[in-house]
């Protein structure tokens, strides 16, 4: 199929209003006015839940993950256990130094105990390796210190690899979803397009599934830490002493209090933050395509202050949702910082008691540092997730969309189009209350020119969208030799039509890219074909007189080439797709007198032997169709030839009249 790209503007549909310079009426299908869907309200639990299943393909990946994480972790734990007992040793040194050479440990206790210092006796009396008269055994401490070295080492080493898989899983899951959503994108309704910005579905298809990337990046492997950390550390603090392990956690049912509440309150900022984002780049988009159209009516200003008031929406959505959320860690860090205090003095108490060793108090510190870190942690990032999930629920939002019918399971095949189309009885309408097209029956024979004409919103373009199976019928049906075209895959039916609309497309490649995209996969297009199909449509006059000829660059703006060379060049790739059915859409539209002359003559040879349906507001165009369709509310109330057309003195009549003869207007 060599349609250009995007869907073709339609006369017959409803109109967009929108504030000048906005021009939020411009959409990315003909329905524009059905404008921004309705934002519907945040499953946080079900979308997160959903999000964590599309996982599954990669469950042994995070297995090995998980596996490393719990070695990483493991290591990471026993690390201020032992680093503990290096304290112990230089305590012990310390103290066996000041004691008299040759005494017993017993009796320094003893004598401490008859001078009346209890606690000092206690606390000598728990402290293991104090040997009286001996200093720091600095070989014991050096392997201490080696054994933690290699623990930190390897614990790091683990983490390296946990990091490195996990953005392998996290890579391959943003691509499935990448993929997911351009397939789903092929098999959505033009309806769907139709009611939607552009600027809005690009934002989905890009900033929001990037944040579901960075959100998985940052939050996956740390997620997994932190569970595996609080509850290693846990098991080391009760082990060590359960009266501070209950202080410790007397504090965690505080914290996720706090963490929700504040979460409560931040979530529907990041919704508002994506919605609002979408609807800016749809701003941004339209004014950037349309920046010339909106110069010559001198629109800039308003369309200046739509974007600073979205961008102002935006910034206040944004700043809202990271305060609130910011709220979190410092919230945390202040609760974590008054267990660190009630730890610290009653370990102290415990030591000279003599109910616990310094190093154990040490290291019971360290880990509830470790302890509280990774809950700060998952508070720290409920920003992300709450941003990760507003992100994936749109993504869900556009991958649960109606799709179109599907395809038939045993479809129907032509093996040589000769090009009868047939509508029978056909009956369609945009919107459920209000009827364009009722009980429409036509013939358009082989080889045959069908002109269609009519006003504006009489249904032109809607017809031969439904040739092209753009929209299912609600009743009737269309059909291609005999052949119900419902039938038919879309492929099969649309390999069989070319179409060139009013509105121009270029891909930004060469013009013979951008020719040779009618011929199927543009590698495999031979040059000479890409040159007979230009010659044909006048395109190779002015290819030859560009620096670079067919290895010229554009893009859809054009670039060096005029508005008229670009609709030259979308007919050259119609006539290369050499198709049985051709579809102009108002082909001539951009074309300047003269060069519409050329064209038609090109169009009149490319329809030789096909059978083509051709929409024409210049009714000279058309004289020599051998049918011409007069269509007025999705009805067509004349057909005939030209001449007879103008005998009748009807509909086509008074058209062509008013083209060609001056209207008198009371002043």
């Amino acid at each position: 199929m060599s349609a250009t790209r995007g869907a073709p503007a339609e006369s017959g549909r409803p109109a967009a209003a929108g504030p000048p310079g906005g021009m939020r009426g411009h959409r990315m299908g003909p329905m524009g006015g059905a404008g921004m869907p309705v934002e519907k309200a945040l499953d946080f639990r079900g979308s997160g839940k959903r999000f964590v299943q599309s996982l599954r393909p990669e469950r042994r990946w995070i297995a090995v993950i998980g596996a490393l994480s719990v070695f990483s972790v493991t290591l990471a734990v026993l690390g201020p256990k032992v680093l503990g007992s290096a304290t112990n040793v230089i305590f012990a040194g310390v103290v066996g130094a000041r004691l008299p050479a040759g005494t017993t440990v017993d009796g320094a206790v003893a004598g401490l105990r008859a001078q009346g210092q209890d606690g000092l006796a206690d606390m000598l009396s728990a402290m293991p390796g104090v040997v009286p008269g001996q200093g720091v055994d600095f070989t014991r401490l050096g392997l201490i210190l080696l054994s933690v070295l290699a623990i930190y080492l390897g614990s790091s080493l683990f983490s390296y690899l946990q990091g490195l898989i996990t953005t392998y899983v996290v890579q391959r899951t943003t691509f499935r979803l990448r993929a997911d959503v351009e397939a789903k994108l092929g098999r959505l309704p033009l309806s769907y397009f139709d009611k939607r910005t552009r600027g809005e579905i690009l934002s989905r298809v890009t900033n929001d599934i990037d944040n579901v990337s960075q959100t998985l990046q940052q939050t996956m492997s740390q997620l997994i830490n932190a569970v595996l950390t609080v509850a290693g550390v846990l098991v080391m603090m009760v082990w060590i002493s359960p009266l501070l392990a209950v202080v410790a956690l007397v504090t965690v049912p505080l914290s996720g209090v706090v963490a929700a509440l504040i979460a409560k309150r931040s979530q529907p900022q990041f919704v508002k933050q994506w919605r609002v984002t979408g609807q800016l780049n749809g701003h941004i988009e339209e004014m950037y395509t349309a920046h010339a159209l909106v110069k010559v009516f001198g629109q800039q200003e308003s369309a200046i202050r739509t974007f600073h008031t979205e961008n102002d929406d935006l910034y206040e959505a944004s700043f809202r949702a990271q305060f609130v959320s910011g709220i979190i860690q410092p919230a945390m860090m202040s609760i974590a910082n008054v267990t660190y205090v009630a730890i610290a003095v009653i370990g102290g108490l415990r030591v000279a008691s003599g109910a616990m060793t310094l190093g154990d108090v040490q290291a019971f510190i360290q880990y509830s540092r470790q302890f509280t870190m990774p809950i700060s942690q998952v508070a720290s990032m409920a920003n992300l997730l709450q941003s990760g999930v507003a992100s994936v629920e749109r993504v869900f939002e556009l991958l649960d969309a109606e799709e179109q019918s599907p395809d038939p399971q045993e479809p129907e095949r032509i093996a040589s189009v000769r090009g009868r189309v047939t509508f029978e009885d056909v009956s369609f309408r945009y919107l459920p209350d209000t009827p364009l097209i009722d009980g429409l029956s036509l013939v358009a024979e082989p080889g045959r020119t069908v002109a269609i004409v009519g006003p504006t919103g009489a249904g032109k373009t809607t017809l031969v969208n439904l040739i092209m199976r753009f929209y299912e019928l609600d009743g009737g049906r269309i059909t291609l030799d005999g052949i119900d075209t419902a039938r038919m895959t879309r492929d099969e039916l649309r390999s069989k039509i070319g179409m060139v609309l009013q509105d121009t497309w270029l891909f930004d490649g060469t013009i013979e890219a951008n020719i040779a995209y009618g011929g199927g996969d543009p590698a495999h297009v031979d040059h000479a074909a890409v040159v007979a199909a230009a010659e044909a449509t006048y395109v190779d006059r002015f290819v030859r007189a560009l620096p670079n000829g067919y290895d010229t660059v554009v893009d859809d703006e054009g670039g060096t080439v005029s508005v008229g060379e670009k609709q030259l060049i979308t007919i050259a790739r119609a006539f290369l797709a050499n198709p049985a059915i051709l579809i102009l859409d108002e082909a001539t539209s951009s074309v300047d007198t003269r060069t519409e002359v050329l064209v038609q003559q090109a169009m009149n040879a490319l329809r030789v032997g096909r059978t083509s349906f051709v929409i024409a507001h210049r009714l000279s165009t058309i004289r020599g169709a051998d049918v011409i369709l007069v269509m007025e509310d999705g009805q067509i109330v004349e057909q005939g030839s030209h001449d007879a057309l103008m005998a009748a003195g009807g509909a086509y009549a008074r058209l062509y009249a008013s083209q060609f003869e001056a209207a008198a207007v009371e002043i």
